[in-house]
């Protein structure tokens, strides 16, 4: 519950303007029982069109001096009734927390979202409106009014949708205590040692008594660096439900943010096309509006592999796209997905989903075969060069001196799957390349995505990936919006940086592959302090702040 003495510096929670003054001059409150940041506009259309109390608490409102006289009573109004909404007591902790913290970037915690998903929960509702509807065609008579029931099961999604999109969840005094002990101790430990070093000099060997000082006192406050971010470690969770409640309701347009995915390779015969094409394929079946989806592929090896295989990517895109969002599939890289040893039936009712499962694994067996021929031709480059079918040179036969090329395979006019369905955008770069001048590698192909993506598409957000970092999570990019698209907190998150997962590691990680450390540990010991460092890969930006 946020408290009245910060309503200067919040914001309305349902439009995200500055909550405003009163007629007195004093910060606007809408509700006196929990002070919940509502502005005048806002608080008068929830009076007039809405249900009339607040969505945080379920207060009824009171009137405001200097605004319009309320036309309804509160003792009046069958819609005063005060109702506690479920589960909320338990989040307001949170909330608190997440409102009072100032961040400039935030690290999302791991792919596996709790609670009921976002479609589950608008199915669920439809469901219980509908019965609602069948209960007052009986009760009619009886003087129960039907439109009073529709308006209840409406009040229960605006107040669902007018909560926080995410939270942070502090970690457990019983699990973070013993470890600051450990920090304290150890600490001690250097003071009392680093007092016996200095006081105990060697003087037959000042010099390097000296210079051995040094370097333990460099070390140790390398240490207590590294130490004191993991004083205050967080988790966040974050409520994708909320978030397709607030910008996808039904009857009405998205208002979901459209998001550019960028993905980095430079030669395929190091860096897999095979590769390549599974993340560019796990991008392309996300669990987001097609419509808000843009695929850029940089080469900047300018390889005629690399464009072929995105040709027979984007062939294969329109048989792969409509099985995953058709039977639910998960991870949706098709060389990670057929290779998982689990019980694919599990949670499957669909009668042919076995059928359809081997059909599609059928078919991306004679993808990879079409790929892995095109590899094998690539391993011998002709002595004219490569030639494209219309018989013209390719423009990239010198990777170093070469044209900049841009090629849309999949775009939303024209770009259908086998089930007429619309496909996100596919775009192929190749930057141009002149001798004498300083590309900046890796970082110069993002400088150029981002102006190319800023002609052709200009979303507000952008999400790089390494060509061998696939989507492990549908709805990974809903839970990136949950920051990025908060009203409160939103404006000030520059980039959310998603953790790293890693196949082919053996159970026991004998050499730390996983990074478990890096991303479990430190990553959220600097989320308590400020926000992530950015990784180089997995990380959703604001084009604005770059």
């Amino acid at each position: 519950m946020a408290s009245n003495g910060n309503m200067n510096s919040q914001v309305c929670q349902v439009c995200g303007d500055n909550v405003g003054l009163d007629a007195n001059g004093e910060p606007f409150v809408a509700c006196h029982d929990c002070g919940f940041p509502v502005c005048r506009p806002c608080h008068q259309y929830e009076k007039d069109e809405g249900s009339q109390c607040c969505l945080h608490c379920k207060a009824p409102y009171q009137r405001h001096e200097g605004g319009p006289a309320d036309e309804v009573e509160e003792n009046g109004d069958p819609n005063f009734e005060k109702v506690e909404a479920n589960s909320y007591g338990e989040e307001s902790n949170r909330d608190d927390a997440f409102n009072d913290h100032e961040i400039n970037n935030a690290e999302t915690k791991d792919s596996n979202s709790k609670g009921v998903a976002w479609k589950e929960r608008v199915e669920s509702w439809k469901t219980k409106k509908s019965k609602k509807k069948t209960v007052a065609s009986k009760t009619v008579n009886e003087g129960i009014p039907e439109q009073n029931m529709d308006q209840e099961m409406d009040e229960a999604m605006m107040a669902e949708a007018g909560q926080p999109l995410s939270c942070i969840i502090p970690i457990p005094r019983t699990k973070i205590q013993p470890y600051r002990m450990v920090i304290i101790v150890r600490l001690i430990v250097v003071g009392l040692f680093f007092n016996y070093r200095v006081l105990n000099p060697v003087e037959s060997a000042y010099g390097l008594w000296l210079t051995s000082v040094i370097c333990e006192i460099w070390f140790a406050l390398s240490w207590i660096l590294d130490q004191f971010p993991k004083w205050s470690p967080i988790n966040r969770e974050t409520f994708i439900d909320r978030l397709s409640l607030r910008f996808e309701r039904p009857g009405e347009p998205c208002e979901l943010a459209a998001v550019d995915f960028f993905v980095s390779t430079v030669d395929p015969l190091k860096e897999p096309p095979l590769v390549t094409a599974n993340t560019v394929l796990s991008i392309l079946a996300v669990d987001y509006p097609v419509e808000k989806v843009s695929c850029y592929v940089s080469d900047d090896g300018a390889a005629m592999l690399t464009f072929e295989t995105m040709s027979e990517t984007a062939e294969f895109a329109r048989k792969w796209v409509p099985f995953c969002k058709n039977f639910n599939i998960e991870p949706r890289a098709p060389e990670f997905y057929f290779s998982l040893k689990v019980d694919y039936l599990k949670d499957k009712v669909q009668p042919n989903f076995v059928k359809e499962r081997r059909a599609m694994k059928r078919e991306y067996e004679e993808y990879k075969v079409r790929i892995n021929a095109l590899v094998a031709k690539a391993r011998k480059t002709p002595d004219e060069g490569w030639i494209m079918q219309d018989g013209t040179s390719w423009p990239g036969n010198n990777s170093r001196d070469h044209p900049g090329m841009i090629q849309v395979f999949l775009g939303h006019t024209g770009a259908h799957d086998v089930e007429g369905n619309e496909l996100p955008r596919l775009v192929y770069v190749s930057r141009e390349k002149r001798p004498g001048y300083q590309h900046h590698k890796k970082a110069g192909a993002m400088n150029a995505l981002v102006r190319v993506s800023a002609v052709l598409t200009n979303a507000p957000y952008l999400l790089n990936l390494d060509c061998d970092h696939y989507v492990n999570n549908s709805k990974a990019v809903r839970e990136a919006m949950c920051f990025m698209m908060d009203p409160q907190v939103g404006r000030n998150v520059c980039y959310v940086q998603f953790p790293q997962r890693f196949d082919g590691i053996d159970r026991s990680d004998r050499y730390a592959n996983r990074n478990t450390v890096f991303f479990d540990i430190n990553m959220k010991g600097l989320d308590g302090i400020q926000g992530p460092v950015y990784v180089g890969t997995g990380c959703v930006f604001n084009r604005q702040a770059l």
